[in-house]
């Protein structure tokens, strides 16, 4: 059944959204009355596309259609979840709440992007404030997972609990803030560091770009991984955070930083701070920006993710939730997947040693649907690889759509061959074969012996499969 985002102000935010349901498989409407709304939403999706499927193996499910509508009750009839990302007005929320609310159907969760209400001020006066929550997500919405999840002590349990399925069900993290206060969490945090940042450039001690390399340089990068708390527990050392909190924790009594006090706003700083910024990275536009950033945090995600850790084990973990079964199609389709940025070389090409990985991964495929799979391996039994030769056929650049195709044209007692094919989703190209020759291998003596019972029986009925469809 084809579920239904409907998305209210297609901005920055809304257009992050607004990308990351329908990639992931949802069509989206999208109300704004901004006449350019249609060309900066198209661009979002365009970047949004690009590199929201590179932080994925498995393929993504089918792209969902986004249309935009001429109203509110247009967008929000029929819909599933309904994101209101608006202007920070709690007048124009109300407003557009009520008509929301007039229109979309009762067990639809209906979500605010807001930054700093409360979801008690956005429920006032509304004729169902059980179904009203906050989903705060963070800047590119289609990229970063968090979304602070705000509920009053009104919001019904089920909008919570579907809100939260719903969510993770589109690989973002649903923090459930178990207390309303203004801004949440995470923008109190962003606000206090904002504060002491005006601070050190309106007192001339540090420039804008400096203050960003203090960031990206250095505790950014601790920060992107471990968050605060564990930070500081692994400065402790070996005596942990106790340790930590004794030897600084008497620096809070210090005069360190501005956090209660706020430099006055004048035209003179906002020039200060705008012309320190054009400075800085004036010469680049905002898309070229943005796709920069992409890159980057794309980059950093992998890199979490290959190590199963922070935001990078939610990747891994909904990865997974996308893989299906191999079927019985002659060959085996065992990968889909798109080239990711890190893949690539000085040339902008796919570097040679990822043919082997991405050769791996389909031979990997191939092991678990025949049941030599991860409990297999800590059985202590598993396929090790004897001989490969790859041909390279085509360039292959980031962001390109690719698969593989994998043919069994051995497989007798311990050893195994496959013929890998791979192509360009686009065109069906064949850029690089492989041929793989694998041994089956006790772990524990590290000699090749026969395979389980099981196993052997699965590749030989799938290699005479093969054969008989003229592999």
């Amino acid at each position: 059944m084809t579920k239904v985002a409907a998305i209210i102000g297609g901005g920055v935010i809304g257009g992050g959204w607004a990308a990351r349901f329908a990639l992931m498989g949802w069509e989206v409407r999208v109300f704004d009355p901004d006449p350019e709304a249609e060309r900066k939403i198209g661009e979002v999706m365009g970047n949004a596309g690009r590199v929201l499927p590179m932080l994925y193996e498995a393929p993504m499910p089918k792209r969902g259609q986004i249309t935009l509508v001429g109203s509110v009750v247009e967008a929000v009839t029929g819909a599933d979840w309904i994101q209101e990302s608006v202007p920070e007005r709690l007048d124009i929320k109300h407003r557009v709440i009520a008509e929301i609310q007039g229109a979309c159907p009762e067990g639809a969760v209906l979500a605010s992007s807001t930054s700093g209400f409360k979801p008690s001020e956005l429920q006032d006066g509304a004729a169902r404030p059980g179904q009203i929550v906050v989903a705060h997500p963070f800047n590119p919405v289609y990229l970063l997972p968090l979304a602070e999840l705000v509920p009053s002590a009104v919001t019904s349990p089920e909008t919570v609990a579907r809100a939260k399925e719903i969510l993770t069900a589109i690989g973002m993290y649903p923090l459930h803030v178990r207390a309303e206060i203004d801004a949440h969490i995470a923008d109190r945090f962003l606000e206090a560091v904002w504060r002491e940042a005006l601070w050190l450039v309106k007192d001339g001690i540090a420039t804008t770009e400096e203050i960003d390399n203090a960031i990206r340089y250095g505790f950014g990068l601790r920060w992107a991984q471990m968050g605060l708390f564990e930070t500081y527990r692994v400065a402790g050392g070996e005596a942990g955070m106790r340790h930590f909190m004794a030897q600084f924790g008497p620096c809070l009594q210090w005069p360190w930083t501005k956090l209660t006090d706020v430099p006055e706003f004048t035209d003179e700083l906002v020039d200060l701070i705008a012309g320190q910024s054009d400075k800085q990275s004036g010469h680049m536009g905002i898309r070229d920006l943005e796709r920069l950033r992409d890159n980057n945090l794309v980059a950093i995600l992998r890199g979490l993710k290959q190590q199963g850790a922070a935001a990078g084990k939610l990747i891994l973990d909904h990865d997974a939730m996308l893989r299906g079964p191999l079927g019985d199609d002659v060959p085996l389709v065992t990968v889909r997947r798109v080239v990711p940025v890190d893949w690539t070389d000085m040339n902008g090409h796919m570097n040679e040693g990822r043919y082997g990985q991405l050769f791996s991964d389909a031979s990997e495929e191939l092991m678990t649907h025949v049941g030599a799979d991860r409990a297999y391996v800590e059985a202590g039994n598993s396929y090790f690889t004897a001989e490969t030769t790859v041909k390279y056929l085509n360039e292959t650049h980031a962001g390109e759509d690719i698969y593989v195709t994998t043919r069994v044209t051995r497989g007798e007692g311990k050893k195994l061959r496959l013929w890998h094919e791979m192509c360009r989703a686009s065109d069906d190209a064949v850029l690089a074969t492989c041929v793989q020759f694998l041994l089956h291998v006790s772990l524990e003596t590290r000699r090749s012996c026969p395979p389980l019972p099981q196993v052997l029986e699965a590749v030989e009925a799938l290699a005479a499969h093969h054969a008989e469809a003229g592999a």
